[in-house]
């Protein structure tokens, strides 16, 4: 698809358990994720426009292709990952893009994950059931 010789810019997103490689040729606005369209990997409305949301800042839309491998997580915190990973890459192609992702949140790793269940619970704070007898 796209051959190793072809400049491009790069980015890592992460978001919960998930971790986005992004990387970002000029181009035509086409969006690839684990070798599918954007289309295609999301079903929702709301995640494509969560991927997306760092060209409508910086006033890119149609200038750049995105390839990107995402792992780990849900649907969510892939989408979030790439959102991240796309915001480092456009640092890259200008410094001047970075007051306006910053001043959107794009460039802070969102940090809420699920807190790990304890020993003698049944969940991450759930205790068993207390019986007084």
């Amino acid at each position: 698809m796209y051959e190793s010789k072809k400049p491009y810019f790069y980015g890592t997103g992460r978001r919960k358990h998930s971790v986005a490689r992004v990387r970002v040729y000029e181009g035509t606005g086409k969006i690839t994720i684990n070798g599918r369209d954007i289309d295609d990997y999301f079903g929702l409305e709301t995640l494509k426009l969560i991927v997306r949301q760092p060209f409508g800042v910086t006033a890119t839309e149609g200038k750049y292709d995105i390839v990107c491998t995402v792992a780990g997580g849900g649907v969510t915190g892939q989408a979030g990952a790439i959102r991240h990973g796309l915001s480092r890459a456009l640092l890259q192609v200008s410094d001047d893009y970075r007051p306006l992702l910053k001043k959107e949140g794009y460039l802070t790793r969102d940090p809420r994950m699920k807190e790990r269940k304890k020993y003698g619970l049944k969940a991450a704070r759930r205790a068993p059931q207390f019986s007084k007898r």
